[in-house]
């Protein structure tokens, strides 16, 4: 059965190699946009981003007729930081970047990960499907001005969202964490 990753991100990447040995990348396309402008329920909006890359995937394989695959899996995930009533992306620039990290500091946000994940057996011609969420809280400590000046002159919190990487330099500025790590760790796309 071949597995397919519905994602170019090298922490997927990295998080599917622990346990599966061999599978293909087909990265997702999607659109996310209109979903987030429209989704305000943070678990509901990571699974619909998981199910649409996974659908979008799933459209690539079954259109590519040379593919002819019997039996597939096809693996899609999303994750979002969530604070205050509000989905937290990628920081724009440096100011957008401290002004996140400014309001983190010392508080609470909650990381959602939604999967969907699609397997086709040639047993069975339709495609079972699975979606579901975890979420974890993470407490970032607090921080002096110089001390979110000096992580964003790093760059690593411009491309991640919530302006932080648990798995990276900002790690020291985590206070503590409940819930799975790897729920935690936002991709670079």
């Amino acid at each position: 059965m071949e597995i397919i990753l519905a994602s170019s991100s090298p922490r997927r990447k990295e998080l599917l190699s622990k346990i599966v040995k061999s599978y293909r990348i087909i990265p997702s396309s999607f659109d996310e946009e209109k979903l987030k402008s429209s989704i305000k329920d943070p678990e509901e909006l990571v699974k619909e981003l998981s199910y649409g890359k996974a659908t979008e995937v799933l459209e690539k394989v079954s259109a590519n007729e040379k593919n002819n695959m019997d039996e597939f899996v096809i693996i899609a995930a999303d994750t979002i930081v969530y604070f205050d009533g509000n989905v937290l992306g990628k920081p724009k620039d440096e100011k957008d970047a401290f002004n996140i990290l400014s309001k983190l500091q010392g508080n609470e946000n909650y990381v959602y990960t939604g999967m969907t994940v699609f397997i086709k057996s040639n047993n069975n011609l339709k495609i079972k499907e699975s979606v579901c969420t975890s979420k974890a809280v993470v407490k970032m400590k607090n921080m002096s001005k110089n001390q979110i000046l000096d992580y964003i002159e790093t760059k690593e919190p411009l491309d991640k969202a919530g302006a932080y990487a648990i798995q990276g330099i900002g790690n020291k500025y985590i206070e503590s964490y409940i819930g799975s790590f790897d729920v935690i760790v936002r991709i670079r796309h």
